[in-house]
């Protein structure tokens, strides 16, 4: 992409939406390749049945065996019960060196262990942990700190999740830890191919802003989003 950046003329006029999505279209992805990516999709987020049923209707092999995705699965499984002690044991026997590498994940695991136990109710327990556990990091790093202040701060209201900071007991946070590790995990073994399009994206319209080249750009990479330039 890069090289056919420099093969364009570079002006001081916009190009239109029309002529960009021409361009656009004229590169079609064939099926294969949109199959690939399908099938990288659903190994990098650990969907193994799903992965195992596209193979037999597509012909795609997978990049690994999907059998490797046990792992990643049961980890995901663990957070996402509040078994976030089992989850870390897992942790260390697939990557040993991952979370002593990663220390604002292994944070972002032991709080949500403090939160499983704030949940249920065991206020002693999630005082002695804070205390053994994260009370040093915290002093050390002022943004774990802050995190570690408003988990806490859960103890001072009778119902937690009524209170300000109860975002924080919503099954939706152990979500977010869940996809942080994953993700965490995949860096370690490969980056996927999806994401390395997705920062071929960004790249590519990031110099393009640098150049003040004017370009329908997509602002929602979610929804597929193309806004039209202005001038």
């Amino acid at each position: 992409m890069e090289r056919a950046l420099s093969r364009e003329r570079v002006t001081d006029s916009p190009i239109s939406k029309e002529e960009w999505m021409n361009r656009f279209n004229g590169h079609q992805i064939t099926r294969a390749d949109m199959n690939t990516l399908i099938m990288n999709y659903l190994v990098t987020e650990g969907f193994k049945e799903s992965a195992e049923k596209f193979r037999l209707e597509s012909g795609i092999q997978p990049s690994v065996d999907l059998n490797q995705l046990d792992d990643r699965i049961k980890i995901r499984e663990e957070i996402q019960n509040g078994r976030i002690e089992s989850a870390i044991s897992l942790v260390n026997m697939l990557q040993p060196e991952l979370l002593d590498n990663d220390r604002y994940l292994y944070f972002h695991l032991q709080q949500q262990h403090l939160i499983e136990l704030i949940r249920q109710g065991n206020v002693e327990g999630a005082l002695e942990y804070a205390q053994t556990h994260l009370a040093e990091r915290g002093e050390e790093n002022p943004e774990i700190l802050s995190e570690l202040e408003r988990t806490l701060a859960l103890l001072a209201f009778e119902e937690p999740e009524k209170s300000p900071f109860g975002d924080l007991l919503h099954l939706c946070q152990r979500q977010k830890v869940a996809s942080e590790l994953n993700a965490a995990i995949l860096e370690t073994e490969s980056t996927p191919k999806l994401a390395n399009l997705l920062k071929l994206l960004l790249w590519s319209q990031e110099e393009l802003d640098k150049k003040k080249i004017k370009y329908p750009k997509m602002t929602d990479i979610a929804k597929g989003t193309i806004e039209t330039p202005k001038g």
